[in-house]
């Protein structure tokens, strides 16, 4: 089945309950897009789990090697890498509890949407996390 992006009351409903967003290659670069959508999406009252082996904190948060490693909940996981590298975060994702994959914008990948959905995620790609929250929220 082709990728499709669930409806807008849904994305709406998530971003509505969620508190926790565990952000995958986010850059401690103010410079990136991941750094700036994180900060707009923290400033809005999320709060932000960078998971990045590359950095120790980013926004005032201690970074994770990987998703496996965050200790708290988490709602949403919002990808900032190339959309090759979507199937094995899919795998990683999967062994957690959370239940909401969100690829940023330009990021598509239908084997990692397969996977998820197999597993009764929530997949959202190509689809700006502060973008949908500005309109939607």
């Amino acid at each position: 089945m082709k990728w499709e992006n669930p409806p807008n009351d849904s994305i709406k409903d998530v971003l509505d309950s969620s508190r926790n967003i565990a952000v995958v290659g986010l850059s401690d670069n103010p410079d990136r897009t991941s750094y700036q959508i994180s900060k707009i999406m923290q400033d809005k009252g999320y709060k932000i789990i960078p998971v990045n082996p590359t950095i120790d904190n980013v926004l005032g948060e201690k970074a994770y090697n990987s998703l496996t490693d965050v200790k708290e909940p988490i709602d949403i996981i919002n990808v900032f890498r190339r959309s090759e590298f979507l199937p094995g975060i899919a795998e990683e994702a999967a062994k957690t509890d959370c239940k909401v994959f969100w690829a940023q914008q330009g990021l598509i990948n239908q084997e990692a949407y397969d996977y998820l959905k197999e597993r009764d995620f929530m997949v959202i790609m190509d689809m700006c996390i502060k973008v949908a929250h500005s309109i939607l929220v």
